[in-house]
C-alpha cells in the first residue's frame, strides 16, 4: 500500500530525530548529550521526541526492530536446499565483501562500539538487543524446521550461530580500536569466517535444509 503524506511526514521526522541523536553522540559522547539537546538540533520539542522514542537509548538503537530480525531473515530467505548454516555463512560473507553494516563490520563500526563500552545503559541495552535476537531466531528456526516446542535444537542451532557471529565482529573490532586498519582485518576475517562455519558445518550443516 503506498504511503500516504501523514506517514512519510512521521516517518522524515523520525529519521531526522534519530539522524541528529547520533551525530551529537558519536561527536560527545552518549552520556555527554541530553534529550533536550537532541530536540534543539532537530527543531523539534522535547515532548515529540519521547512520542517517536521511549528512552534516550532508543535513540541511539533507533534501528532495532530491524538489528533483532536480522538474523531470522537470513533463515526465512535461504535458498532451495540450503541449510542454515550455509545460508549465514554466505550473508555473513556477502556483508564482508560488501561493507554492509549488518554484522558490524564496517566504517564507524570501531566508534559505534566504544561509544557502547562508555556507556553503562547501552551497555545493558545491548544486552537486551542480543537477548530479544536470541529467542527470535531461534524461535524462527523452529517454525522453518517444524520442531517440536520442546526440541532444544533450534534453540541450539541459533545460540552457536549468534556465538559466531559475534565473536568474529567482535574481534574485528578490537582491532579496529587498537589502530589497524580494514585492509589488514577484513582478510583474517574472511579466513576465520570460513573456518568457523566449516565448524558449524561439521556439526549442523544439514540443519534445516530448505525444500523449495
Amino acid at each position: 500500500m503506498e504511503e500516504g503524506l501523514r506517514e512519510r511526514k512521521k516517518r522524515e521526522t523520525r529519521l531526522r530525530i534519530a539522524d541528529m541523536a547520533m551525530g551529537l553522540f558519536m561527536t560527545r559522547g552518549f552520556d555527554n548529550v541530553t534529550v533536550a539537546e537532541v530536540a534543539r538540533a532537530a527543531d523539534v520539542s522535547v515532548n515529540t521526541v519521547f512520542n517517536y522514542f521511549r528512552t534516550k537509548e532508543d535513540l541511539f538503537m533507533d534501528r532495532w526492530d530491524e538489528v533483532e530480525d536480522l538474523p531470522s531473515k537470513v533463515v526465512r530467505e535461504r535458498r532451495p536446499g540450503e541449510g542454515i548454516v550455509a545460508a549465514f555463512r554466505r550473508d555473513f560473507l556477502d556483508a564482508l565483501d560488501t561493507g554492509d553494516w549488518r554484522y558490524g563490520l564496517h566504517e564507524g563500526a570501531d566508534h559505534f562500539g566504544r561509544l557502547v563500552a562508555d556507556s553503562p545503559s547501552l551497555t545493558a541495552r545491548m544486552r537486551e538487543l542480543e537477548h530479544a535476537t536470541d529467542v527470535r531466531l531461534a524461535r524462527t528456526v523452529e517454525e522453518e524446521t517444524g520442531a517440536d516446542p520442546d526440541d532444544l535444537a533450534p534453540v541450539i542451532v541459533a545460540a552457536q550461530i549468534l556465538v559466531v557471529t559475534r565473536a568474529l565482529a567482535r574481534t574485528a573490532i578490537r582491532r579496529k580500536q587498537a589502530g589497524e586498519g580494514w585492509a589488514e582485518i577484513l582478510p583474517d576475517v574472511r579466513r576465520q569466517a570460513e573456518e568457523a562455519f566449516d565448524l558449524l558445518a561439521d556439526g549442523i550443516g544439514d540443519y534445516g535444509r530448505a525444500l523449495s
